[in-house]
């Protein structure tokens, strides 16, 4: 079970976010709540919290605070913020505290869920990387290493600042990064690609491009990048003979459990449910 805070002073909005989580991932996690930054810190060392959901306009301890005197005892917490106000400092500081994602009130749900799905499979994923390094040191571990797969830079790596951050782009400017945006995601989605890989790609620093890739796109990158894998993925469902696993690998996901999830959250039915409902209407 994933062990997962939401932090917010406004309680009817703490209710629908706790009855929103436990919905879709009551099974799956247990889920404590705070009505303040304090509490927050309180909750999350006693019952050491893997995902963090916080508010950053609360009294006393902000959300931002809360999350910079989470980030001094741990590296691995995942940190996901949600605010009212689309201020680029907001942004900014997100990334400072490495946060996984940034999402503004009133958030779409499906686009909730995606982050919260991220946010697990990466706990999960650190969790084994702490159990290998466990091993290691006690001399027990027999893995096979790396998969051969392209790597990348973990969610939350440092910022690349080299451009002017308060320059305003004209839309045409605009459009052109967002076909640069785009045309990298095509040729790499396949690939275990970040946010924080774009940036430095593009040269920017993290907060500056989370900023440009919601005013390009509407959305944050997991959101748009998962959409753009399932919409893949939906292709290649209509070749009968393609496995589903192998299909799940081929657009991002060596996980094939992880990818039925996916998938089913962006379209409501598993792959293979997907794939018999194009071949009945055939």
């Amino acid at each position: 079970m994933y062990r997962v805070l939401i932090a917010d002073d406004e309680m009817i909005e703490r209710k629908v976010l706790y009855k929103t989580l436990t919905e879709n991932l009551g099974d799956q996690c247990t889920i404590f709540q705070a009505e303040n930054g304090r509490e927050a810190l309180r909750v999350y060392e006693e019952e050491k919290i893997q995902i963090a959901i916080l508010d950053i306009e609360m009294p006393g301890i902000n959300g931002i605070e809360a999350a910079q005197k989470i980030r001094e005892q741990d590296g691995d917490c995942c940190i996901i913020f949600l605010t009212a106000f689309d201020e680029f400092a907001y942004a900014r500081s997100a990334i400072t505290v490495r946060a996984l994602d940034y999402l503004l009130k009133p958030y779409d749900e499906q686009e909730l869920m995606l982050v919260l799905e991220e946010a697990m499979r990466l706990t999960e994923a650190r969790m084994g990387e702490k159990a290998v390094k466990e091993q290691m040191a006690a001399g027990t571990y027999s893995g096979t290493g790396s998969d051969g797969r392209s790597a990348s830079v973990t969610a939350g790596g440092g910022a690349v600042a080299s451009r002017d951050e308060g320059e305003d782009f004209s839309s045409i400017r605009l459009s052109r990064v967002a076909e640069i945006i785009d045309k990298y995601i095509h040729e790499n989605y396949m690939f275990d690609i970040s946010m924080q890989d774009m940036a430095r790609m593009m040269n920017y620093s993290e907060a500056y491009f989370c900023k440009l890739f919601k005013q390009c796109f509407h959305k944050n990158f997991t959101s748009y990048l998962t959409e753009f894998r399932v919409a893949e993925a939906k292709k290649m469902l209509e070749e009968p003979t393609v496995n589903v696993k192998e299909i799940g690998k081929a657009v991002g996901y060596a996980d094939s459990n992880y990818f039925a999830k996916v998938f089913k959250r962006i379209t409501g039915q598993s792959p293979t449910e997907y794939r018999m409902v194009i071949f009945q209407r055939v």
